[in-house]
């Protein structure tokens, strides 16, 4: 499907609310025997599990471990969440409702949103639609206005068809044609910078200082108007006739005459009436603006629209309460047919403020803080109102349902809290620890299992160990306490490693995956639905602030499966698998990231993405490929061959990238320890990437760049002598390294061979029960995981060592 049909479908989703949940995802029940190796095990039902992105596994009965976090000790701050907010396509409407009652609001007429059909009228959609047809001119018959209210989701009444259309002229159309004209208007505006100081004198008799703008000087014994005004009701408000006094000057009565209209219009402009939030209220606080000194301390200034640069028609000039501009009613686009009683601001402080641009979406955080018993007793009491039924009655299809038409509503103002990103190391974790207190006999158990996710990262075949820094939230876990329609947002983990969650107590938690193979899929989609929110923040997914409807996703063609985590049960995310979901109550759970040895080539693929995308690491994958090497005795057959070819493919490329420099002429050359700088230290200037092999820094500008950008326009333009590559290791010391995990892949290899050489049945039988022996002892050193092979090794000699007969020696008396 391609972008402007995947935009139609979605707000055509959007309009009808409804919600069909995607297909199941699989669910794993591995045996006591399985449950003890958790990385074999997820190696295991990865080619299955992969598919769908995500999976969940329910241990075996009697795995239970204890709490142990202090439930009275533990205190956070959680953020707040506004739940239609989350959503991509309501937070387009919300912010262009937003721009459309700024716009009226500071044109002095607030707008009251209409009602149809008993909802709010979506603007957001009928200008879509509308724009679909052409632009409102085009859409002259009533086929086009049934259409219109036919995909939005309303009737094709005539009552309707006309409501929209009314609506549309009234409301949407002067922004419309303010919008298009907004560049002329701001051409023909002529600001004047020029200005005189004048003295006078102040009622204490200190000289004060004033500004004037030299082109509003006039001769006061002049007509102040071109044209006589006519004789109305707004002429007589704005004080345009005064009677002369006896005694009175000419030039006194028209400094009357200025200030008295100056006041009149002050008053018409500050009319009573609600003000837009997040406008500055000192702008439009009545008492101060009166009091603005450019107004009172000018007696000789003459009001002139600033876009026919006349001064007729005074009743029908408007000051602006931002710039204090004039203009006439009929020489805005679009012309006022009134002037507004409320304030109004002129089209130059109204585009400015329309078009500010948007704040980066974000969860603030909440004021109080809680312990768990209290954001317990808060989140139960709010599921309880909410559905007007006991919390754990509700089911969680019915919470499913109503969380994402709350999603997809502008109405709708849900509130929640969420206690997310809870580091463990601040808190403590929620599975037994060495460090954990009272701690019973059968906890030591639960200590020590793979299966606890602070020993998870670490395992004997995680790469991750290989990390000397603890990464909270990657290597070390982040827990999270969730409340009714708390939710987590469309990402993949960081590197594109896999991520595993625990579930410890409480409500379930719903989960939506895409597999690895669809991420792309997904991001083209959420772009296309919504491409306005991620034109003004690209990098938008990699915030974890936006969700979208399944539904609409799925349109698309975005696999998408979901599964209902209940507690005590695991849900395991394969590489680059997006994944959202919310909670449906009270809970807590635990996550972490890990890193089998299969990771490693998708973990060089998402190094390269974010080079393209120039998103910060979390830490260096050549650094973590070179510590592996360097460390092979600790690596097993698997990690050691996934090690190699990584090592082949960074050593050709940094070979490659270092003789084109040589090449190009650049001689300064330093060996330095990347491991020892911060990682802010040694970032790319042009993709943020964390240097580790090697890089090239400038003398003269200061920069660092990564040997693929150091060739390049973008990285610096200063002559070659100014530049300095700096290596960690020399070609030669690469290649040195690149043979020792060569031969400790050839050990391999050569001991899979005699292995399986020894158990064929035409094996000879001499010497064979010692060759058994010590190929067992070899699989022991080598670190040869289990395996069949192995298996049939260990079996074979076993029987071989009972079959022994024992041999007698009979000595001879003789």
């Amino acid at each position: 499907m391609d972008s402007k049909n995947i935009q139609k479908n979605a707000m055509q989703k959007s309009a009808e609310f409804t919600f069909t949940p995607p297909p199941e995802a699989p669910v794993f029940e591995p045996t006591p025997e399985e449950f003890m190796d958790p990385l074999g095990y997820i190696a295991k039902i990865r080619p299955v599990a992969e598919k769908t992105g995500i999976c969940k596994i329910k241990p075996p009965a009697r795995w239970q471990p204890p709490f142990s976090l202090d439930v009275d000790k533990l205190k956070f701050v959680p953020r707040i969440q506004k739940v239609n907010e989350l959503e991509a396509i309501t937070r387009l409407k919300l912010l262009f409702l937003e721009k459309i009652l700024k716009f009226w609001e500071l044109q002095g007429s607030p707008l009251k949103i209409p009602m149809i059909e008993n909802k709010t009228l979506d603007l957001y959609c009928l200008k879509f639609w509308v724009d679909e047809e052409g632009g409102f001119e085009n859409c002259n018959s009533p086929k086009k206005w049934r259409k219109i209210a036919n995909t939005m989701g309303y009737s094709q009444s005539t009552i309707t068809m006309n409501f929209l259309k009314s609506n549309y002229e009234k409301i949407l159309l002067p922004y419309e044609i303010f919008e298009k004209s907004k560049a002329d208007i701001l051409k023909t505006v002529k600001k004047s910078d020029c200005k005189v100081e004048v003295k006078e004198e102040s009622e204490n008799g200190k000289e004060m200082f004033k500004e004037i703008c030299i082109e509003s000087i006039t001769k006061i014994h002049n007509n102040i108007d071109d044209e006589q005004p006519h004789t109305s009701i707004k002429k007589t408000k704005t004080g345009s006739d005064i009677k002369i006094e006896p005694g009175c000057t000419k030039s006194k009565i028209d400094f009357e005459k200025i200030k008295r209209n100056r006041e009149l219009r002050r008053l018409a402009c500050y009319g009573p009436g609600p003000k837009m939030p997040g406008l500055n209220d000192e702008e439009f606080d009545i008492t101060k603006s009166r009091k603005r000194p450019r107004y009172d301390l000018d007696p000789l200034a003459i009001y002139i629209c600033a876009i026919c640069q006349k001064d007729h028609r005074d009743d029908l000039l408007l000051i602006c309460n931002g710039c204090s501009d004039t203009y006439h009613t009929f020489c805005l686009k679009p012309p006022l047919n009134v002037v507004p009683d409320g304030d109004w601001r002129c089209p130059c402080c109204i585009a400015e403020e329309v078009h500010k641009p948007a704040e980066a979406f974000g969860f603030a955080q909440a004021e109080r803080e809680y312990t768990l018993q209290q954001f317990g007793e808060m989140a139960d009491k709010f599921k309880s109102d909410y559905f007007g039924m006991s919390g754990h009655l509700v089911p969680t299809n019915v919470a499913e349902k109503e969380f994402w038409r709350i999603i997809s509503s502008v109405e709708e103002d849900v509130t929640v809290e969420y206690g997310a990103d809870l580091h463990s190391m601040d808190h403590g974790s929620g599975f037994p620890t060495k460090s954990s207190l009272n701690l019973y006999p059968g906890d030591q158990e639960y200590v020590d299992s793979g299966w606890n996710l602070n020993n998870l990262p670490v395992l004997e075949g995680s790469v991750l160990r290989f990390i000397n820094a603890d990464i909270s939230g990657m290597t070390v876990p982040w827990m999270y306490v969730g409340m009714c329609f708390s939710a987590f947002c469309w990402h993949n983990e960081d590197h594109w490693s896999y991520s595993i969650n625990y579930l410890h107590w409480g409500e379930a938690k719903t989960w939506y995956g895409v597999p690895g193979s669809g991420a792309e899929l997904l991001e083209n989609a959420m772009k296309a639905a919504a491409p306005d929110l991620f034109k003004s923040q690209p990098d938008l997914l990699h915030q974890l602030v936006t969700i979208m409807n399944p539904n609409i996703l799925m349109a698309a063609g975005v696999p998408i499966y979901r599964t209902d985590q209940n507690a005590g049960e695991f849900v395991v995310t394969f590489p680059r698998a997006y994944h959202a979901g919310f909670n449906q109550g009270y809970n807590f759970a635990e996550a972490v990231n890990f890193a089998p040895p299969d990771w490693l080539h998708i973990g060089r693929e998402c190094i390269m993405h974010y080079k393209y995308l120039k998103r910060f690491c979390v830490f260096s994958h050549d650094e973590l490929i070179c510590k592996m090497a360097l460390e092979g005795d600790r690596l097993d057959l698997e990690t050691a061959l996934e090690t190699q070819k990584e090592l082949v493919h960074a050593t050709a490329e940094e070979g490659r990238l270092r003789a084109l420099l040589s090449k190009n002429g650049l001689k300064n050359v330093r060996r330095t320890a990347f491991e020892l700088l911060g990682d802010d230290e040694r970032l790319c200037e042009v993709c943020k990437t964390t240097c580790f092999l090697s890089s090239v820094s400038c003398s003269e500008c200061k920069h660092m760049s990564c040997l693929q950008h150091a060739t390049t326009d973008s990285f610096c333009s200063c002559a070659l002598e100014k530049k300095t590559l700096f290596y960690r290791y020399d070609m030669d010391e690469l290649h040195i390294m690149l043979q020792t995990i060569d031969f400790r892949v050839n050990s391999f290899d050569k001991w899979m061979t005699e292995t399986k050489n020894i158990l064929l049945p035409t094996a000879p039988d001499i010497g064979r029960l010692q060759k058994l022996r010590v190929l067992v002892d070899e699989a022991e050193e080598l670190k040869i995981p289990k395996c069949i092979l192995l298996t049939q090794l260990k079996d074979e000699y076993t029987k071989a060592t009972e079959n022994i007969e024992p041999i007698v020696i009979e000595l001879d008396d003789d």
